[in-house]
């Protein structure tokens, strides 16, 4: 006897997300490139949180452009090239509240037809995070101007007074008065990693079943843990009515149709299959000559998940494997 859940495909489901995680994974192995790869996030500071809340597709679209340009200037001041990124928008933090960033995966490296492929010598440093930060801080500020100035913007319940431009300023001041995180992590170990670590971003959604820990439907309560990394990243449990659970989920939500994974520079959609076969020919005009004649290692693929003999459903969880001993039919997995 086995059981198979009903598949919603609702982008925001972490049961669907989780299958489609994979298959995103299986398509993008032919983007990999043999170079090193960094990981950059970008955030917003909480002041704007109101306003982004009232004005989701202008301002997730403004921060995933101000965030992606910023590289590519910075790519092609360092490089004299174009860099290949790829960014994901996150809108929450753990306890399913408003916090506004973007992942970016950068390759270490820029391409140019003028002089190929120019790669990073130092794999701890990419670009200067200072540098980076005003000039993505500028950037955003300057597109939410050019937004209200075509009134594109819209203000209601308590951001209404933000229509009064003495208001609208004074909360511009209050936004930029502090530095802009843009924080740099560790260098990746290997492009492999990459896929895998890219895989558990774009598909992820505000919380996964396996954080609820618990649903009072007497008192209508949730309980849920999460990882507190302003105290070292120890876990904490925390335990919210329903309508406001309901409510910090709800924030998460992408509007219609938005498409909250970018792609950047050599990367991005258009022209993207001729310009990596240029940059794959670049790079192995690098390698030393005895590994030019060799074919370059083809990128790690996980194994498949196990399927179901009887549905054919990839949603499995082994449980035991039952050897038989003597006569009678083959082994069966129990999952």
């Amino acid at each position: 006897m086995h059981a198979v859940e009903f598949g919603c495909g609702n982008r925001h489901c972490p049961q669907c997300q989780a299958r489609l995680a994979r298959q995103w994974l299986e398509q993008q192995q032919a983007r990999l490139l043999e170079v090193p790869y960094f990981h950059l996030v970008f955030t917003l500071p909480h002041t704007l949180n109101g306003l982004i809340r009232q004005n989701r597709a202008l301002l997730y679209e403004l921060l995933l452009e101000s965030a992606g340009q910023t590289l590519l200037v910075f790519g092609q001041k360092r490089f004299g090239g174009e860099i290949g990124a790829t960014m994901v928008l996150h809108t929450w933090g753990q306890r399913l509240n408003e916090h506004y960033h973007v992942h970016a995966i950068v390759t270490g490296g820029a391409w140019s037809e003028q002089s190929g492929w120019q790669q990073v010598s130092n794999l701890n440093y990419l670009f200067c995070i200072k540098a980076l930060s005003k000039v993505f801080c500028g950037k955003f500020c300057d597109g939410l101007q050019q937004l209200r100035r075509s009134a594109r913007l819209t203000y209601c319940g308590n951001q209404a007074s933000l229509t009064q431009e003495t208001v609208f300023q004074r909360m511009m001041r209050q936004a930029t008065q502090k530095k802009w995180v843009v924080y740099a992590k560790k260098p990746f170990a290997g492009p492999e990693t990459v896929l895998r670590y890219l895989s558990n971003y774009t598909h992820r959604v505000g919380i996964t079943a396996r954080r609820i820990l618990h649903l009072d439907v007497s008192t209508h309560h949730v309980a849920f843990h999460y990882r507190d990394y302003a105290r070292g990243g120890t876990i904490g449990t925390m335990r919210l009515d329903t309508g406001e659970f309901a409510r910090r989920f709800s924030l998460h939500i992408l509007p219609p149709r938005f498409t909250k994974v970018r792609h950047y520079g050599l990367l991005a959609n258009r022209g993207r299959a001729q310009r990596l076969e240029k940059v794959r020919t670049a790079i192995a005009l690098l390698a030393p000559q005895s590994t030019r004649t060799a074919p370059p290692p083809a990128p790690k693929v996980p194994p498949p998940p196990p399927c179901c003999p009887y549905c054919g459903s990839d949603r499995l969880r082994l449980v035991m494997v039952i050897r038989l001993v003597g006569r009678g039919p083959p082994a069966i997995d129990s999952s």
